[in-house]
């Protein structure tokens, strides 16, 4: 996830993970208030950390520890983060915004072919299928890009398939189908860093484009 497109530069959790550095799956250091400046100081915020709370956006995202002092009140001093928050999905809208469904709805399944006319009604499908990047779950910040027509059998197959992946860690395998690769990017292992993307049900136009490209 890249975390630079989901947080204003001049954000708290902006200038904060500027200094975590979170890795590709959302573990980092432990970072104490004291590193940031008195101009980029977050002490101003209540006791610390009112930008890192639960329900905030920062906490959808990620699991934060926050670290306190053993000193009268308890102050946090400091934060860190144990990796992404797996319930991000059932924090984040599952709304399609209007214009791309109006858009997508007719195509024809890009799997199979049918569309509406067909026995199969046409779904709008998120191509990520782990649904956790606040930009995409967001209908103000949605692309149309982002989504793609699958019949109902078609979607139901991916959906089994991603929560497959989700609990094992482990990507579906395009030779399955009959393709002669797994993926088009990366491994089988799934990563944070590269998400969905090389995976056939991630976007299977762009998957047998880049075999003929390969060929």
């Amino acid at each position: 996830m890249n975390w630079k497109k989901n947080f204003k530069k001049n954000s708290y959790a902006y200038k904060f993970l500027e200094l975590a550095q979170p890795d590709s799956e959302g573990f980092s250091r432990e970072v104490k208030l004291t590193e940031f400046d008195e101009k980029n100081s977050i002490k101003k915020f209540g006791n610390g950390a009112d930008w890192a709370r639960k329900g905030t956006k920062f906490a959808q995202i990620y699991n934060v520890k926050l670290i306190k002092s053993f000193s009268k009140g308890h102050p946090i001093v400091g934060i860190k983060l144990n990796g992404f928050n797996k319930q991000i999905s059932a924090n984040l809208s599952q709304t399609i915004r209007a214009d791309i469904k109006k858009v997508i709805s007719p195509k024809r399944c890009v799997v199979l072919g049918t569309n509406r006319s067909c026995d199969h009604k046409t779904e709008v499908d998120h191509k990520d299928g782990r649904k956790v990047d606040p930009r995409i779950m967001n209908p103000k910040t949605q692309l149309l890009s982002d989504f793609q027509p699958l019949s109902k059998p078609a979607n139901d197959a991916k959906r089994q398939f991603c929560k497959e992946c989700a609990a094992t860690g482990q990507r579906y395998d395009a030779k399955k189908l009959g393709y002669t690769v797994s993926v088009t990017q990366g491994d089988l292992n799934y990563t944070q860093k590269l998400g969905c993307k090389g995976c056939f049900w991630f976007d299977p136009i762009a998957f047998r484009q880049k075999l003929k490209m390969n060929k």
